[in-house]
Protein backbone atom coordinates (compact mmCIF):
# COMPACT_ATOMS: atom_id res chain seq x y z
CA UNK A 1 0.00 0.00 0.00
CA UNK A 2 1.42 3.40 -1.11
CA UNK A 3 2.11 6.30 1.10
CA UNK A 4 -0.87 8.95 1.42
CA UNK A 5 -0.64 11.92 -1.22
CA UNK A 6 -2.32 14.88 0.11
CA UNK A 7 -3.28 15.66 -3.59
CA UNK A 8 -5.80 12.40 -3.73
CA UNK A 9 -6.96 12.53 -0.58
CA UNK A 10 -9.72 13.72 1.39
CA UNK A 11 -10.85 13.43 4.78
CA UNK A 12 -14.29 11.70 5.83
CA UNK A 13 -16.15 12.40 9.34
CA UNK A 14 -18.38 10.39 10.33
CA UNK A 15 -21.51 11.00 12.31
CA UNK A 16 -20.27 13.32 15.25
CA UNK A 17 -23.06 13.97 16.53
CA UNK A 18 -24.00 14.70 20.00
CA UNK A 19 -26.54 11.90 21.36
CA UNK A 20 -23.92 9.52 19.91
CA UNK A 21 -20.70 11.17 21.06
CA UNK A 22 -22.00 11.05 24.65
CA UNK A 23 -22.43 7.13 24.56
CA UNK A 24 -19.21 5.76 23.04
CA UNK A 25 -15.90 4.78 24.31
CA UNK A 26 -13.23 7.73 25.06
CA UNK A 27 -15.68 10.36 23.31
CA UNK A 28 -13.07 13.08 24.25
CA UNK A 29 -10.57 11.16 22.55
CA UNK A 30 -12.41 10.59 19.39
CA UNK A 31 -13.93 14.45 19.39
CA UNK A 32 -9.86 15.96 20.35
CA UNK A 33 -8.21 13.05 17.29
CA UNK A 34 -11.14 14.33 14.46
CA UNK A 35 -10.18 18.20 15.41
CA UNK A 36 -6.84 17.34 15.50
CA UNK A 37 -7.47 15.49 11.51
CA UNK A 38 -9.57 18.23 10.24
CA UNK A 39 -6.96 20.93 11.18
CA UNK A 40 -4.27 19.21 9.84
CA UNK A 41 -6.24 18.45 6.42
CA UNK A 42 -6.97 21.96 6.41
CA UNK A 43 -2.80 23.50 7.01
CA UNK A 44 -2.31 20.91 3.86
CA UNK A 45 -5.59 22.12 1.88
CA UNK A 46 -6.88 18.79 2.04
CA UNK A 47 -10.95 18.52 1.41
CA UNK A 48 -12.81 17.30 4.46
CA UNK A 49 -16.74 16.31 4.33
CA UNK A 50 -18.73 16.30 7.59
CA UNK A 51 -21.28 13.50 7.71
CA UNK A 52 -24.44 13.68 10.20
CA UNK A 53 -26.78 10.76 10.48
CA UNK A 54 -30.38 11.50 11.14
CA UNK A 55 -29.75 15.18 12.80
CA UNK A 56 -33.26 15.53 13.16
CA UNK A 57 -33.44 12.60 15.57
CA UNK A 58 -29.54 12.41 16.87
CA UNK A 59 -29.24 15.77 16.66
CA UNK A 60 -26.35 17.91 15.17
CA UNK A 61 -22.61 17.85 15.27
CA UNK A 62 -21.02 17.93 18.52
CA UNK A 63 -20.13 21.70 19.22
CA UNK A 64 -16.05 21.47 19.28
CA UNK A 65 -16.43 19.43 16.67
CA UNK A 66 -18.37 21.86 14.14
CA UNK A 67 -17.18 24.94 15.48
CA UNK A 68 -13.22 23.36 14.08
CA UNK A 69 -15.22 22.53 10.82
CA UNK A 70 -16.51 25.88 10.58
CA UNK A 71 -13.27 27.11 11.23
CA UNK A 72 -11.44 25.35 8.51
CA UNK A 73 -10.24 27.71 5.56
CA UNK A 74 -10.39 24.56 3.15
CA UNK A 75 -12.94 23.09 0.54
CA UNK A 76 -15.27 21.54 3.50
CA UNK A 77 -19.10 19.89 2.76
CA UNK A 78 -21.60 18.20 4.97
CA UNK A 79 -24.12 15.28 3.86
CA UNK A 80 -27.19 14.83 5.92
CA UNK A 81 -27.51 11.19 5.61
CA UNK A 82 -30.11 8.14 6.79
CA UNK A 83 -28.31 5.24 5.53
CA UNK A 84 -25.79 3.97 7.97
CA UNK A 85 -23.18 3.59 5.61
CA UNK A 86 -22.16 6.97 3.55
CA UNK A 87 -22.03 5.12 0.40
CA UNK A 88 -25.43 4.28 0.36
CA UNK A 89 -26.26 7.69 0.61
CA UNK A 90 -27.12 9.46 -3.11
CA UNK A 91 -25.58 12.66 -2.31
CA UNK A 92 -22.24 11.25 -1.13
CA UNK A 93 -20.87 10.10 -4.37
CA UNK A 94 -21.30 13.67 -5.63
CA UNK A 95 -20.29 15.27 -2.60
CA UNK A 96 -16.72 13.96 -2.57
CA UNK A 97 -16.26 14.66 -6.97
CA UNK A 98 -17.26 17.93 -5.99
CA UNK A 99 -14.60 18.31 -3.25
CA UNK A 100 -11.82 15.84 -4.77
CA UNK A 101 -13.02 17.01 -8.38
CA UNK A 102 -10.75 14.48 -10.97
CA UNK A 103 -10.02 12.02 -9.28
CA UNK A 104 -11.77 8.59 -10.07
CA UNK A 105 -12.76 6.25 -7.14
CA UNK A 106 -10.11 3.90 -7.89
CA UNK A 107 -7.47 6.85 -7.02
CA UNK A 108 -9.06 8.52 -4.03
CA UNK A 109 -7.15 7.95 -0.38
CA UNK A 110 -9.92 8.54 1.83
CA UNK A 111 -9.07 9.22 5.29
CA UNK A 112 -11.95 8.34 7.89
CA UNK A 113 -12.72 9.37 11.23
CA UNK A 114 -16.06 9.27 13.52
CA UNK A 115 -18.70 7.06 14.86
CA UNK A 116 -19.78 4.01 15.15
CA UNK A 117 -16.96 1.87 14.38
CA UNK A 118 -18.81 -1.35 14.29
CA UNK A 119 -21.87 0.38 12.10
CA UNK A 120 -21.53 3.72 10.01
CA UNK A 121 -18.15 3.49 9.92
CA UNK A 122 -17.21 0.06 9.05
CA UNK A 123 -20.46 0.14 6.32
CA UNK A 124 -19.21 3.16 5.20
CA UNK A 125 -14.66 1.73 4.86
CA UNK A 126 -16.22 -1.85 3.25
CA UNK A 127 -18.05 0.32 0.60
CA UNK A 128 -15.51 2.50 -0.72
CA UNK A 129 -12.60 -0.49 -0.44
CA UNK A 130 -15.29 -2.63 -2.93
CA UNK A 131 -15.28 0.75 -5.14
CA UNK A 132 -11.68 1.01 -5.23
CA UNK A 133 -10.74 3.43 -3.03
CA UNK A 134 -7.99 3.39 -1.04
CA UNK A 135 -9.44 3.98 2.88
CA UNK A 136 -7.24 4.58 5.65
CA UNK A 137 -9.24 4.97 9.11
CA UNK A 138 -7.54 7.15 11.84
CA UNK A 139 -7.78 4.98 15.22
CA UNK A 140 -7.36 8.37 17.10
CA UNK A 141 -10.17 9.62 15.44
CA UNK A 142 -13.20 6.20 15.51
CA UNK A 143 -15.13 5.02 18.24
CA UNK A 144 -18.05 3.51 19.19
CA UNK A 145 -20.23 2.26 22.34
CA UNK A 146 -18.06 -0.69 24.13
CA UNK A 147 -14.18 -0.91 23.24
CA UNK A 148 -14.54 -4.54 21.87
CA UNK A 149 -16.93 -3.30 19.11
CA UNK A 150 -14.46 -0.72 18.27
CA UNK A 151 -11.11 -3.07 18.44
CA UNK A 152 -13.43 -6.08 16.34
CA UNK A 153 -14.24 -3.78 14.05
CA UNK A 154 -10.61 -1.80 13.09
CA UNK A 155 -9.56 -5.73 12.69
CA UNK A 156 -12.27 -6.18 10.02
CA UNK A 157 -11.58 -3.30 8.51
CA UNK A 158 -8.01 -3.94 8.70
CA UNK A 159 -8.90 -7.79 7.23
CA UNK A 160 -11.30 -6.02 4.19
CA UNK A 161 -8.15 -3.99 3.00
CA UNK A 162 -7.88 -0.81 5.07
CA UNK A 163 -5.40 1.09 6.60
CA UNK A 164 -5.10 1.07 9.99
CA UNK A 165 -3.44 4.85 11.35
CA UNK A 166 -3.10 7.48 13.58
CA UNK A 167 -4.21 11.71 12.82
CA UNK A 168 -0.41 12.04 13.11
CA UNK A 169 0.69 9.36 11.39
CA UNK A 170 -1.75 10.94 8.09
CA UNK A 171 -0.25 13.96 8.59
CA UNK A 172 3.63 13.46 8.46
CA UNK A 173 2.82 11.53 5.21
CA UNK A 174 0.62 14.05 3.80
CA UNK A 175 4.11 16.54 4.23
CA UNK A 176 6.70 14.08 3.43
CA UNK A 177 9.79 16.33 4.25
CA UNK A 178 10.52 18.94 6.98
CA UNK A 179 11.02 21.12 4.76
CA UNK A 180 7.98 21.53 3.49
CA UNK A 181 6.38 24.98 4.35
CA UNK A 182 3.97 23.56 6.22
CA UNK A 183 6.15 21.60 8.98
CA UNK A 184 6.54 24.25 11.67
CA UNK A 185 2.40 24.31 11.29
CA UNK A 186 2.23 20.85 11.87
CA UNK A 187 4.49 20.54 14.55
CA UNK A 188 2.93 23.49 16.59
CA UNK A 189 -0.54 21.82 16.02
CA UNK A 190 0.76 18.42 17.02
CA UNK A 191 2.21 20.11 20.61
CA UNK A 192 -1.45 21.65 21.05
CA UNK A 193 -3.25 18.17 20.54
CA UNK A 194 -1.44 15.57 22.31
CA UNK A 195 -2.78 11.99 20.73
CA UNK A 196 -3.59 9.64 23.27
Amino acid sequence: MELLDRERSIVVVIDLQGKLVDMVHDSQRVISGAIRLMRIADLLHVPVLLTEQYPRGLGPTAPDVRAAFDGLATNKGILEKTSFGCCGDTGFEASVSRLLPNVVAERRQIVVAGIEAHVCVMQTVLELLRAGSAVHVAWDAVSGRGERQVDWALVRMQQAGAIVTSSESVGFEWLRDKQHSAFKGLSNLLKEHVPA
